[in-house]
């Protein structure tokens, strides 16, 4: 290389042939070091850039597995544990993997679950819980319906008494019970019926005092008892029948003492509030019902001694009468037979021939009386045959005549109108001496 100066107005000198070949060879072995050089950089480059690249390649993976393990598979559980929670699975439970906000998310699934599941626990129960009261007072309800039932048709203490305790004895859930009847004193209590009681037991107890057992003892008290019964208690009846509990009621009417009910159990009993309200309702009604039957029978024995004293009264009217004065006769005819008198034997027998035929015709009369009863509203049906009947006894033509429609007599008026006809027929029949008789209504 040469330098030329600005001021050099020469020509630089032509180069040798050896000194071209020089600069020659110095110009290659420059080109060669080089290209030497750029190909130690390229391959370094190469060698970088395939660095670069796998190191590209391990941090994709190496990211790929990071989400894959931190994020995808903790979000693939959740949605499985919310599958299983879809299908009705509240116990299924998430394992958090991390501190952060997955983790935090797995916790509150957690604790979501939970709740629902205690919820869902607490509602079973409850549900339960009420189903069971349902189902109690469905069956406190069923009994009530029937002992109303029973006690409405009831037409004899022992049918009301027998299906009484035949009923609360499995509504109370009771091994036995019995249902006594106690006298005007509350000293002694008579066994009305009972159910599930060992013969014997039964038989020993058909009539007990007061105070010589648990039952009929604190009747002044209203009310349910529930009594444990010890091994000593109650002498040893209860013992050898097995009975822990004895539950007894008082049966009262207002103020009146009708009864009790004992109910027996064979282990330890409470009763809870339904149970004596069940109890006190049930009671009730039998006391009701048997207060029913007590003033039907006085009503039954009321009617019975007024057709008594009506019977009595028509007998004195009317038998008794005939009876007395065909007595008389028989005096005047025994007198007139002492006496010989033919003429006043045979006037004193047509007077007691005319009494028998009366007193005949009183006692047919009467029968008519009791026989003869309205149907329902239909008064004139009675009045009719009570008429036929006049006629067939006496022979005289009877007419009959009903102008309107008027309301309808209750039926005890009715007897008391058929009654009044009766007598007015035996009026005539006995004073009148008529050929025929008109009856208008």
């Amino acid at each position: 290389k040469r330098r030329f100066d600005d001021g050099d107005a020469q020509p630089p000198a032509r180069p040798t042939p050896d000194e071209t070949v020089a600069l020659i060879a110095r110009i290659d072995a420059l080109v060669s070091t080089i290209e030497a050089h750029l190909s130690r950089y390229t391959a370094d480059m190469h060698l970088l850039q395939i660095a670069l690249l796998t190191l590209g390649v391990v941090g994709a993976a190496v990211l790929v597995g990071t989400g894959y393990r931190f994020v995808l598979e903790p979000v693939g559980v959740l949605k499985q544990a919310m599958g299983e929670v879809r299908e009705g699975n509240l116990s299924v439970r998430v394992t958090p993997n991390s501190s952060d906000e997955l983790g935090a998310l797995a916790d509150g699934f957690n604790e979501m679950t939970g709740k629902l599941q205690a919820l869902y626990q607490g509602l079973e129960a409850r549900v339960a819980e009420k189903t069971a009261e349902l189902s109690d007072k469905r069956e406190r309800l069923q009994t009530l319906y029937e002992v109303s039932t029973l006690v409405t048709h009831a037409t004899a203490l022992a049918e009301m008494a027998g299906g009484f305790v035949a009923r609360v004895r499995p509504a109370l859930h009771a091994d036995a019970a019995a249902l006594r009847w106690a006298d005007e004193s509350g000293e002694r209590f008579v066994m009305l019926a009972s159910d599930g009681l060992p013969e014997g037991f039964a038989a020993d107890e058909q009539c007990i005092r007061a105070g010589d057992c648990l039952c009929g003892v604190g009747m002044d008290q209203p009310g349910a008892r529930v009594i444990p019964i010890a091994v000593p208690a109650r002498g040893s009846r209860c013992s050898r029948a097995g009975w822990a509990t004895l539950v007894t009621v008082p049966i009262r009417l207002q103020d009146r003492l009708l009864g009790e009910l004992d109910l027996f159990y064979a282990s330890a009993r409470e009763l809870g509030d339904a149970e004596r309200t069940l109890l006190e309702a049930l009671t009730g009604h039998l006391a009701s019902g048997i207060e029913t039957l007590r003033v039907h029978a006085l009503e039954k024995e009321t009617a019975i001694a007024e057709e008594r004293g009506f019977l009595a009264r028509e007998l004195h009217d009317s038998i008794a009468q005939a009876l007395a004065f065909m007595k008389i006769q028989v005096q005047l005819l025994r007198g007139a037979l002492k006496r010989g008198d033919g003429a006043q034997t045979d006037k004193v027998v047509g007077e007691l021939d005319t009494g028998v035929r009366e007193s005949l015709a009183d006692v047919r009369e009467l029968l008519v009386h009791f026989r003869t009863r309205a149907q329902g509203d239909d008064i004139v049906a009675a009045l009719k045959t009570t008429l036929q009947k006049f006629h067939h006894q006496t022979g005289l033509v009877t007419h009959i005549e009903v102008r309107g429609h008027g309301a309808p007599l209750a039926p005890d008026v009715q007897v008391q109108a058929l009654h009044v006809v009766q007598e007015a027929l035996s009026n005539v029949r006995k004073h009148a001496h008529a050929s025929q008789v008109w009856l208008d209504v």
